[in-house]
């Protein structure tokens, strides 16, 4: 039979163990020790906070009391000592009539406000969009960007939760799709042609952040900077449109074409079949036959078509004659020509120097 002094005294010693193995917290930071750390929740697991403990949130930080999963104060830089008068929210609810002297149990977060820097992003598969000048084709697109946490109860409702921590690296793929997705819609909807929109990254960069400044904006965060660094084809269209691009240089089509039968001749005479081969084997259906012709024609005779020149005009320097005949011995050489044809061109140009 137990009497009731010993029971007072069982359960007081009970209540003072229970007591001696709390561990009371008194001051309560957070040091950023490990980067790229968002979110982080202060190790509360049998402690309670003092009444009167000191919190201390350094610059680019904000620190969150979560009471039964309900939200209560957030502060920004600073020290602060815990009262009731400095917990006003969470002093509401938990209905502390009167100013609280014990210690208290409550989940504290705190978040990093830092801008988060050079983030990379980027098209893992090519889009595919209707273009005005290329019509059908594939795009790519990379860049960097930078955000930073602007509302913690929205970013811990939203994306962090009651985690121990939460990491950049957790967060990439989400807004790195997010960003990609947008690209989509830009290159859909805009109707700019590609090399518009390659030739001027700046601008749809800006459009791009505008885009996607709410999306970020619902998860807590601040898209600070968005740059698009390159607007790309793949590599097989990439080579078609260098290949256009030459052609246009060149003078358009025509042009392109005898000088690419220009080059192909001393090779041609090279090869078995030389010139014979030449306009079947590079331009069935192109009229490559003719072009070889005319390019021979005027390597021949350099003044084939050309307007016929007066007896003033006739008359051509030596160094014109002399690199027209290094260019004939070259052919004459490669077999192009005879060397009957080679002495023939030669009389001829020697006679307009006298």
């Amino acid at each position: 039979m137990l009497y009731p002094g010993l029971i007072d005294y069982t359960g007081g010693i009970m209540a003072l163990m229970d007591f001696v193995k709390k561990q009371f917290i008194d001051i309560i930071h957070w040091t950023e020790e490990t980067d790229g750390v968002l979110a982080y929740r202060f190790p509360m697991q049998d402690f309670e906070i003092q009444n009167g403990a000191e919190l201390t949130v350094r610059d680019t930080q904000q620190a969150m009391f979560v009471d039964e999963g309900k939200i209560a104060d957030v502060f920004g830089p600073g020290r602060v000592k815990l009262t009731t008068q400095t917990l006003p929210v969470l002093t509401y609810l938990k209905n502390w009539d009167k100013l609280f002297e014990s210690p208290f149990k409550s989940d504290v977060y705190f978040f990093s406000t830092r801008i988060q820097l050079d983030r990379k992003w980027g098209t893992p598969n090519p889009i595919t969009i209707r273009d005005k000048e290329f019509g059908i084709v594939r795009l790519r697109a990379f860049g960097i960007y930078s955000y930073r946490i602007v509302d913690p109860k929205l970013f811990y409702q939203q994306i962090s939760g009651t985690r121990a921590s939460y990491t950049t690296e957790e967060l990439e793929g989400q807004l790195r799709n997010t960003i990609v997705s947008a690209i989509s819609d830009i290159f859909g909807e805009s109707g700019i042609p590609f090399i518009d929109m390659a030739g001027n990254q700046e601008e749809f960069g800006r459009t791009l952040k505008a885009k996607l400044e709410s999306v970020f904006t619902n998860f807590g965060l601040g898209l600070e900077t968005l740059m698009v660094q390159n607007v790309s084809l793949p590599e097989e269209l990439q080579k078609a449109l260098d290949d256009r691009i030459g052609i246009n240089i060149m003078g358009g089509m025509q042009s392109y074409t005898q000088y690419q039968v220009a080059n192909a001749i001393p090779l041609a005479a090279q090869n078995e079949g030389g010139l014979a081969g030449l306009g079947a084997g590079v331009g069935v259906g192109f009229g490559v036959g003719q072009q070889v012709a005319q390019a021979m024609g005027q390597s021949l005779n350099p003044m084939q078509g050309q307007p016929q020149a007066s007896p003033q005009q006739a008359a051509v320097s030596s160094d014109e004659v002399m690199a027209t005949l290094e260019k004939l011995h070259g052919l004459m050489t490669k077999g192009v020509i005879s060397s009957e044809e080679f002495e023939a061109k030669k009389a001829g140009l020697l006679k307009k120097l006298s």
